[in-house]
């Protein structure tokens, strides 16, 4: 069951079972990630495996990649907004993912009628729900009301995937060994399902327009709201909620005492920089592919096809680091990946001075190595940092203090979102003038650099140990007794039917 374990099992426990079967070619290619699909399933309960599918696969993988053409295609053919507007307007909808220890804390802390994980569930599901159906709906609405609809969308989508971030973490600290299996079926299931949803995305947008498209968005709510309902969760009686303050204040405590931590706040300074260096031009991008004369003039298949490809990529990171790279200590792995990081970023260059033209490569095999790459590289620089995120969190206060790990990520991707918003603005590149935008790729390589001169602040240690102490690790928050009563688990429509039955 979610939040009980029998036993601490190790990682050869689950290698003991994969090689346990025949090893003969091709069928080991075949069979072998569902052993380890299986492995996972029974070490970490299937309860477990089945929400990280859902929230990550369905809800952020696929939603996702719909929301983000879907989104892209919004902002430029309805509301006609500049490349760099609706770069900042990115950044707002991505508020919701920076306040994340709020959800965190709320479900730690505040059980509602009883219960610490339904209600949340059930909430997010019904706020996707009808954000995505007024959006949809209204053909001609303004921009601050469009904004309202599709921030509260992706505020759906955080606080679910708060509470499985929150399973996450304990899994990762009940199960060091696991770590970082756990965050590859992370990986993966949001991999596929950004494949699957950037495949279908360009075609979605041709054929109902990017608020149909809205309106597909609706079905991962609703299957959030599904494993709300879904969710099995033992109701806590008596829960003393005139102790919510006290609870609230142990909380905070323990957040500042983990993070005045040298072991934390190092990486956790990295993690913010190393994201907010590398500005993001992505709308100016998009802008230039699709409206340039000077340009590829991609259609919206072609768009959603290129994602789709270049998610591709993401997936082969994640089996890349899963199968070779998950046992390199985190500053080898952060290092490399941030050097072939700055040098995917000039293919982007090349791609606009259209130098791949004269090197007689055609725009769309040019930018479909370009997707895959750079999809491909940002993957394996981001499953270490989740590794190493899943291991700083304490006892106690695993989804509040992984929420502000990955909001600390998140925070950095707004200020890279918003900072690259203004050197587009500064360099005057707009819906119909791209002249600069081959200066504003430049800079955004060369600040690719910088971060490698931050890898000090990275712990050297291998990534299967544990990096905090016992007193940090140890931490706790809610009553033990409490925590003993908690009792998640996901379980099948049959059984919870026999449950209302009774």
């Amino acid at each position: 069951m979610m939040g009980e374990e029998e036993r601490l099992p190790t990682q050869r426990d689950g290698a003991e079972e994969i090689h346990s079967k025949p090893e003969n070619g091709a069928r080991t290619c075949v069979c072998g990630p569902i052993y380890w699909f299986r492995m996972l399933a029974k070490e970490l309960h299937w309860s477990f495996v089945f929400g990280v599918v859902i929230v990550y696969g369905m809800s952020q993988g696929l939603g996702g990649a719909l929301a983000m053409v879907g989104t892209e295609y919004y902002m430029k053919d309805v509301q006609k907004v500049q490349p760099s507007d609706a770069q900042f307007y990115s950044g707002i909808t991505s508020i919701p993912w920076i306040v994340k220890p709020i959800w965190g804390l709320l479900t730690d802390v505040v059980p509602v009628f009883g219960y610490h994980r339904k209600p949340y569930f059930l909430f997010a599901g019904f706020m996707g729900v009808f954000a995505m159906l007024f959006v949809s709906i209204h053909k001609e609405v303004h921009i601050v009301l469009a904004l309202l609809s599709l921030t509260a969308g992706s505020a759906s989508v955080a606080i679910a995937d708060v509470t499985v971030d929150a399973c996450v973490a304990q899994k990762s600290g009940i199960h060091p060994s696991l770590a970082a299996d756990i965050q590859s079926l992370c990986a993966l299931s949001a991999a596929i399902g950004s494949l699957v949803g950037f495949s279908f995305s360009g075609i979605f947008v041709h054929l109902i327009g990017p608020q149909g498209v809205f309106g597909l968005l609706t079905i991962p709510a609703w299957l959030v709201l599904l494993v709300g309902l879904l969710l099995k969760e033992n109701r806590i009686s008596n829960f003393p909620y005139e102790q919510m303050n006290q609870n609230f204040l142990k909380a905070g405590k323990s957040m500042w005492k983990t993070l005045k931590c040298p072991e934390v706040w190092r990486p956790c300074l990295y993690m913010y920089l190393s994201f907010s260096l590398s500005l993001s031009i992505s709308e100016g991008m998009f802008y230039w592919a699709t409206d340039s004369k000077d340009g590829p003039s991609f259609s919206k298949e072609i768009i959603g096809y290129v994602m789709a490809i270049g998610s591709i990529g993401s997936l082969l990171g994640a089996i890349l680091y899963q199968y070779g790279l998950k046992n390199c200590p985190f500053r080898d792995l952060l290092m490399w990946a941030q050097i072939l990081s700055c040098l995917s970023g000039m293919l982007d260059l090349a791609l606009v001075l259209r130098w791949n033209l004269k090197l007689g490569i055609p725009d769309y095999f040019f930018v479909v190595i370009d997707a895959s790459v750079s999809q491909l590289i940002g993957r394996l620089k981001w499953m270490p940092l989740l590794v190493l995120s899943s291991k700083l969190c304490p006892a106690g206060i695993e989804g509040t203090f992984f929420a502000l790990l990955m909001s600390i990520d998140n925070f950095g991707l707004l200020t890279s979102s918003w900072f690259g918003g203004l050197l587009l603005r500064v360099l005057k590149v707009t819906r119909t003038e791209f002249g600069n935008l081959w200066v504003a790729v430049l800079v955004r390589n060369l600040l690719r650099i910088s971060p490698l001169f931050l890898l000090f602040l990275v712990p050297k240690g291998d990534p299967n140990s544990a990096i905090l102490s016992d007193e940090v690790l140890n931490l706790k928050v809610v009553d033990e007794e409490n925590r003993e009563n908690e009792n998640v688990e996901l379980v099948s429509l049959v059984r919870s039917s026999d449950s209302d039955g009774r």
